[in-house]
């Protein structure tokens, strides 16, 4: 079970649930991945719905590794996301709001 408080997500690959959590770890292989100028432009695409594949799948990858997944973004790459597509930018919308939004 996921606890949203913390910034968890749930992710469903393949039909098996996984915790999705952007920590400062996940964050910093976030912005080495997509080469980003800030944390900030990212979340800005997002809001702006300007984001690409490459945003999603990168996002995906470090949150289910700040939740102690070890897969890569190959793994990834045939797997089945519940949602598909649009599931999958859901999920990845909903990582970076949890994680630059302070508890209530």
């Amino acid at each position: 079970m996921v606890n949203p408080l913390a910034g968890e997500v749930s992710v469903t690959i393949d039909g098996v649930p996984h915790v999705a959590k952007l920590t400062l770890g996940a964050l910093a292989e976030l912005e080495a991945a997509l080469a980003a100028e800030s944390l900030v432009d990212l979340v800005e695409r997002f809001e702006a719905g300007r984001y690409r594949g490459a945003d999603v799948m990168a996002l995906l990858v470090a949150g289910l590794r700040g939740g102690g997944w070890r897969g890569t973004a190959t793994d990834l790459l045939s797997a089945d996301l519940a949602g598909g597509p649009v599931g999958a930018a859901r999920v990845a919308a909903e990582l970076l709001a949890r994680a630059f939004t302070p508890p209530s």
